[in-house]
C-alpha cells in the first residue's frame, strides 16, 4: 500500500520538492525537483532526468506532469497544485498549461529561462484558453542554495 502524503501549506509542498532535487543531485542532473497535488494528497513527483533519459524534455516538472496524469488517468490535471524548486522554463509553463494545472508554486526565480516572472510571463500571452494561478518565492532561499551548491562543486 502506497502511504498518501498530505500536503498542509506550500511550504510543506515545497519541501517535497527539495526532496525531489536532493534525487537529481544524487544522480548526477540539475537538481530541480517537482510535485504535484490533488486535493491536498501527493499524487506525483519527479526530478530533472535530462542527462539520464537522454531527453531535453525530461525537466522535473515534465516527468511529475506524465506521473500524475498516470495516475489521474487524465492528460487533464484541472485543480492540481505544482510545486517546484526553481522557476519553470517556457516548455513546462506550456506543459502545465495544457494539463490545466491550477496553481504553480516555486521556490527561486530563474534569471536567464525563468518563464512566469523572469524572462517572460508565458502563462499570460494573449489566446491561452487557460490560466495558472502563480505563487513564487516559498522557501527561496533554501531552493537557491541547492542550484549554487550544485554548480559550485562543479566548477
Amino acid at each position: 500500500m502506497i502511504e498518501q502524503v498530505t500536503i498542509e501549506s506550500d511550504e510543506d509542498g515545497m519541501r517535497l520538492a527539495l526532496a525531489e532535487a536532493e534525487r537529481a543531485r544524487a544522480a548526477g542532473e540539475v537538481p530541480v525537483g517537482a510535485v504535484i497535488a490533488a486535493d491536498q494528497l501527493v499524487i506525483a513527483t519527479g526530478y530533472n532526468q535530462s542527462i539520464a533519459a537522454v531527453d531535453p524534455t525530461a525537466h522535473a516538472e515534465i516527468v511529475a506532469l506524465r506521473a500524475a496524469a498516470r495516475a489521474l488517468n487524465n492528460y487533464r490535471l484541472t485543480g492540481a497544485c505544482l510545486y517546484v524548486t526553481v522557476e519553470p522554463c517556457l516548455m513546462c509553463v506550456g506543459a502545465m498549461i495544457h494539463a490545466r494545472v491550477a496553481r504553480v508554486i516555486y521556490g527561486a526565480p530563474e534569471p536567464r529561462a525563468g518563464a512566469l516572472v523572469s524572462s517572460s510571463r508565458a502563462h499570460e500571452a494573449p489566446g491561452l484558453n487557460h490560466r495558472l494561478q502563480v505563487t513564487g518565492g516559498v522557501l527561496e532561499e533554501e531552493c537557491r542554495q541547492v542550484m549554487r551548491a550544485f554548480f559550485a562543486e562543479r566548477r
